[in-house]
């Protein structure tokens, strides 16, 4: 049970992309501090680039509800990118896919954050 994460900044946008399979709630302690530290700095768009994120459950789901709920809260927004196929059809599954903003790039996933936030 692989997981990691990176953080990188593209103008006023955090990008957070996840690596390995997020299954465990305790996995992403660090992930979740490191969002709390941009909100805490005045940070509130985020993408979460799923490319290199091979599986997702429950709980991982969770987390990923939270980043959302959190920047939200900020009064900002969180889109998601680079989703693969069996994470896709799990969002559609969970009717997830309407709650969030989903994007094939995390270019398209900035074009679409600028948008949403700046409205």
């Amino acid at each position: 049970m692989f997981f990691t994460h990176t953080v990188k900044k593209k103008g006023a946008i955090y990008i957070f992309a996840l690596t390995g399979e997020l299954i465990e709630k305790n996995q992403a302690e660090k992930l979740m501090q490191d969002v709390d530290e941009v909100i805490l700095n005045n940070n509130i768009r985020f993408i979460i680039d799923l490319s290199a994120l091979k599986y997702l459950n429950s709980s991982g789901l969770t987390i990923l509800i939270q980043i959302l709920t959190k920047a939200r809260k900020a009064g900002g927004e969180a889109v998601i990118a680079h989703v693969g196929k069996r994470i896709k059809e799990l969002l559609v599954i969970t009717k997830l896919n309407t709650v969030f903003s989903v994007t094939d790039t995390v270019e398209q996933g900035i074009s679409k954050l600028n948008k949403l936030v700046s409205n």
